[in-house]
């Protein structure tokens, strides 16, 4: 399974910005083979998602709650997906988790398939992101 390691939170004023990122570590299997998607989980929350991309990046998925705010992309040649944020919110506080899978995905998934948490074998261990008001 590929590893992935979350980076870029922290502490934010609403309204501001962050970008996190999601390096995967070479596991045999190229990385632009690989689905990635974006969840988040509150204290007393169900784990919720955010976005995905699909191993091109040709195709981008994202829940009706985000869209606008939020944009993923990805660089294959760094192993690298990004979730850029933008106007954000306190209630958007929670830790952040990039998940990667291969099986199934593909172009003609639909968002549902994507947003599926199940779906995707690898996990990173989570960044925390704070918004204050």
């Amino acid at each position: 399974q590929v590893q992935l390691e979350e980076s870029g939170g922290g502490l934010v004023q609403a309204g501001g910005s962050l970008r996190l990122s999601c390096a995967a570590s070479d596991s045999g299997r190229p990385f632009s083979s690989y689905a990635v998607g974006w969840f988040r989980q509150a204290p007393g929350k169900e784990r919720e998602f955010l976005a995905a991309i699909s191993w091109t990046g040709s195709s981008t998925y994202y829940p009706h709650s985000v869209k606008g705010r939020f944009t993923i992309s990805r660089d294959n040649a760094k192993n690298t997906v990004y979730l850029q944020m933008n106007s954000l919110k306190p209630e958007d506080t929670a830790v952040y988790y990039c998940a990667a899978g291969w099986r199934g995905f593909g172009p003609h998934r639909a968002l549902s398939y994507y947003s599926d948490y199940g779906n995707y074998d690898s996990w990173g261990q989570g960044t925390q992101v704070t918004v204050s008001s």
